[in-house]
């Protein structure tokens, strides 16, 4: 079994059923249907094998989510090629890194913008021989470059059917993921990694030809890519894709999904929102919301327990709903059956309240190295606080050191080109080691309680790496040191020991009367150029890898005050929790 004998057999069995839907600018949702969507694979992948793809060359896709993404993965898996997918906020550099490390043959864009990035660093890239491009092109198409509707051209004209052999263990994909030191590393999924994951899940949620799926997570993130994109597809439902991140509200009413994909930050944007309009109303309205929470709660409380809620609890429930909560089911479009939230923690209490509402988030876990999933709550189990029970046919425990370690048919095939690294991360007995310390409880379910690596998570599910960033901005003569801050926040924040003799030189040429350190810090002035400095030095960073805000310290870290190990490493932990005060004042809307 392979990812393309699962498409396969989905065409076949779904013809005529709407497979993908997107909506034009300007225009509303138009479906494609499974039928119409297996032909364009087919096209395609065949007008790959007229440019000269062949089986384990490498095509990466720089594009957001659209049709010709999930029909340029399946058309590259079809020909028994890898797919290298991007975030398509990247810049040049590091899609030029990308590019480099895999071998790309090949490599898709969406818009001219995003062809742009590439030009730019192409002669960088040996390896790299056509450029395809998703929108048309007005003026005339730049050499190496090829439309996406005349690649398809060629497979037309191409009468050769397409026979090659596929096995399950045949790589599928690499999927680059941010690490604790500088590049990051392509993790290598075969096709039997994402179908153990795939079985996994559906033998825990019910996806079918009914459901219809919100997609606006980038696909280029292996939990979209496996629960956005091959459980619906491979299980006969509509995939409908958000025409952007700022438009997922509206998209929701256009398309009233039943099931839908997301990180926290969605969830806490909604919830809100909720207490904004309910703030802003009057003081009856807020008696009959908190009362309404108030009994959603309890009701909630008793279905976590196993018990039924009596018939005056479920008369006052149905009120409520209708008093409180109908609103918020409504702009979720009104058919919504769950929410599935990963790549961040959840909030225990946004999930608490979204039960209380009627709608059920269930949280799941696991990394790009493991397919993604390790463990996930589904509607038969789930427990608010914890990422789930381990999935079926995998095996997870606690190490000695409180890491959760997992081995079984997910775990990647290891680090392309990165041998060290591979080893470092499946010990010799094959167990992925996790970096993310956590509990096993009673009742099987894992609850995750620090982060053995110091990779920051903000809130929307981006990975930051936070010691490439600081390694560029310590290079700034105004700058000792830093420590990233931005765990579960919405970005990312800055500790920063200033180079106080540089600054006060620096604040006296330009005419800043005070001598004082701490009233220098203060100024406008040198708050500008300090930012001046990050903005100067993040210019090749993603815009969700940039300091967004800073604080500046008046004394430098020091091992007196066990702020660093006898080699000068920074103790984070450490030094986050010593100014968390000052950490907080940084994030005075999340306070």
């Amino acid at each position: 079994m392979t990812l393309i004998s699962l498409f396969e057999q989905a065409i076949q069995n779904y013809g005529d059923k709407p497979a993908l839907a997107h909506k034009p600018k300007g225009g509303t949702y138009q479906d494609i249907s499974y039928t119409e969507f297996g032909e364009s694979v087919d096209t395609f992948s065949r007008g790959l094998t007229a440019i000269g793809v062949q089986k384990g060359d490498r095509v990466a896709i720089l594009s957001e989510n659209r049709p010709e993404w999930a029909i340029t993965d399946f058309g590259i898996l079809k020909i028994g090629a890898v797919n290298v997918p991007m975030f398509s906020t990247l810049t040049a550099a590091q899609v030029g890194y990308i590019l480099k490390d895999s071998g790309s043959k090949v490599i898709c864009v969406s818009t001219k913008d995003q062809l742009e990035k590439v030009t730019s660093i192409r002669d960088e890239v040996p390896s790299l021989e056509h450029i395809i491009i998703y929108n048309e092109l007005d003026d005339e198409v730049p050499a190496g470059v090829i439309q996406f509707v005349d690649v398809c051209s060629k497979g037309t004209e191409t009468e050769t059917p397409i026979d090659i052999d596929i096995d399950e263990n045949d790589l599928a994909t690499i999927i680059y993921t941010s690490g604790t030191t500088g590049n990051p590393k392509g993790v290598m999924l075969t096709h039997a990694n994402f179908i153990s994951n795939y079985n996994a899940a559906k033998s825990l949620i019910d996806v079918n030809e009914t459901d219809v799926l919100l997609s606006f997570l980038p696909l280029s993130h292996v939990f979209e890519r496996l629960g956005g994109h091959y459980v619906p597809l491979f299980s006969g439902a509509k995939v409908a894709y958000a025409e952007s991140t700022f438009t997922v509200a509206q998209n929701m009413q256009d398309v009233s999904p039943t099931v839908m994909l997301s990180v926290p930050r969605l969830y806490e944007t909604m919830h809100d929102r909720v207490l904004r309009a309910v703030q802003a109303g009057s003081s009856l309205k807020q008696k009959i919301f908190h009362w309404g929470v108030s009994v959603g709660s309890t009701v909630s409380s008793k279905i976590q327990h196993g018990e039924k809620p009596s018939a005056i609890l479920k008369l006052k429930q149905s009120i409520a709903d209708k008093l409180v909560f109908a609103k918020l089911k409504a702009a979720t479009g009104g058919r919504l059956r769950f929410f599935v939230s990963g790549g961040a923690a959840l909030p225990k209490s946004i999930a608490e309240f979204f039960h209380a509402a009627g709608i059920l988030i269930l949280e799941g876990y696991g990394l790009t190295e493991t397919s993604p999933i390790i463990s996930m709550n589904h509607p038969g189990k789930w427990k608010f606080g914890t990422v789930g029970a381990p999935i079926p046919d995998i095996e997870v425990k606690i190490a000695e050191d409180g890491e959760i370690i997992t081995r079984g048919p997910h775990v990647m095939n290891g680090y392309f080109n990165n041998e060290e690294a591979t080893t470092e991360a499946i010990d010799s007995d094959g167990w992925f080691h996790t970096g993310d310390i956590g509990i096993i409880d009673e009742n099987g379910f894992i609850k995750i309680t620090d982060r053995k690596k110091n990779i920051i998570v903000l809130s929307n599910g981006k990975n930051v790496a936070p010691q490439p960033i600081e390694s560029q901005l310590v290079q700034s003569p105004f700058i000792t040191q830093i420590i990233l801050v931005g765990n579960e926040r919405k970005n990312i924040a800055a500790l920063i020991v200033p180079n106080f003799d540089a600054l006060k030189s620096w604040a006296k040429e330009n005419g800043i009367e005070t001598t004082d350190l701490p009233e220098i810090l203060k100024t406008r002035e040198v708050q500008q150029l300090i930012q001046s400095q990050i903005r100067e030095r993040l210019t090749d960073f993603a815009d969700f890898e940039q300091v967004r805000r800073f604080a500046l310290l008046e004394k430098e870290f020091s091992q007196e005050e066990d702020e660093m190990t006898p080699t000068l490493k920074l103790k984070r932990n450490v030094i986050i929790e010593k100014y968390g005060d000052v950490i907080e004042g940084m994030y005075p809307e999340e306070s």
